[in-house]
């Protein structure tokens, strides 16, 4: 497995047939899973489909209903295309017989090309600088994460703000396993991030739609990288939220994207 912990049980597929998956429920005081687990758990399901030498590029997934955490889980893959260099999959995660979240992944074999990301250094405390967050009990069934706030939240404020840096602290061995913590972490705190900046708006749905992940260079979670989103645009009960994730040294390694329903309180 190459991990242990939480993580481990997070990631404990049972393979029915090739490309089919089962998750077996887990006790949890989550009335919903966390979507970013959903999102891991497909990509890993992606992964043990495509040949070895082949990391994820990109991610792109729906969230379609609610997942329920007291209930299987079953991923079924679609082995949409394996080219010379690039091979894509198709997951459908669904509970009792209904889909709850799509997700399309993209691998490509590592090629030789330019070397290019924006100069400068990351403007922000260091992680060993600032204090250590604990998400609360009723978020779900946590990893094990060191979580440092470059904004420190109050006493059991929620949600957590962005930017955060961020490291797994169970060792995660497996290479193709960082991707998949990483799309775990690029769920937490996206939904308030897509907020107008400033608004007080109340709402009485807010949620994910549509999330994306584009992996730029290969990065370890059990080492700090630093979660910055904010908000682009908010129009129509929908908002967009887009950023980055960094390593302690300032280079990029990630971006992500996300859209979500923001319907205010009447």
């Amino acid at each position: 497995m190459g991990m242990s912990g939480a993580l481990a049980e997070i990631f404990a597929l049972e393979r029915q047939d090739e490309d089919r998956f089962l998750i077996r429920p887990v006790e949890s005081e989550m009335q919903r899973t966390f979507g970013g687990q959903v999102a891991a758990q497909s990509l890993r399901a992606a992964q043990l489909t495509v040949a070895p030498g082949r990391p994820v590029h990109s991610l792109h997934a729906s969230f379609l209903r609610g997942g329920q955490p007291a209930k299987p889980l079953h991923l079924d893959v679609r082995r949409a295309r394996d080219g010379r260099t690039f091979s894509t999959r198709h997951v459908t995660a669904s509970q009792d017989g209904k889909t709850i979240f799509e997700l399309t992944a993209s691998f490509h074999v590592p090629e030789d090309g330019e070397d290019w990301q924006p100069s400068g250094g990351l403007d922000v405390p260091r992680p060993e600088e600032l204090p250590a967050y604990r998400l609360p009990s009723w978020f779900g069934d946590i990893p094990n994460f060191d979580v440092r706030p470059v904004n420190p939240p109050g006493d059991e404020e929620f949600p957590l703000r962005h930017p955060f840096w961020f490291r797994s602290l169970d060792p995660v061995g497996d290479p193709s396993l960082h991707p998949c913590v990483l799309t775990y972490v690029s769920d937490i705190a996206v939904v308030d991030s897509s907020r107008a900046p400033g608004s007080t708006a109340s709402y009485v749905t807010a949620v994910s739609l549509d999330h994306a992940v584009w992996f730029h260079r290969p990065a370890r979670s059990d080492e700090w990288l630093l979660y910055s989103m904010d908000s682009l645009l908010n129009h129509g009960a929908r908002g967009l939220a887009r950023g980055t994730m960094h390593t302690l040294d300032g280079t990029l390694v990630a971006s992500v994207a996300q859209e979500t329903l923001l319907r205010p309180a009447r």
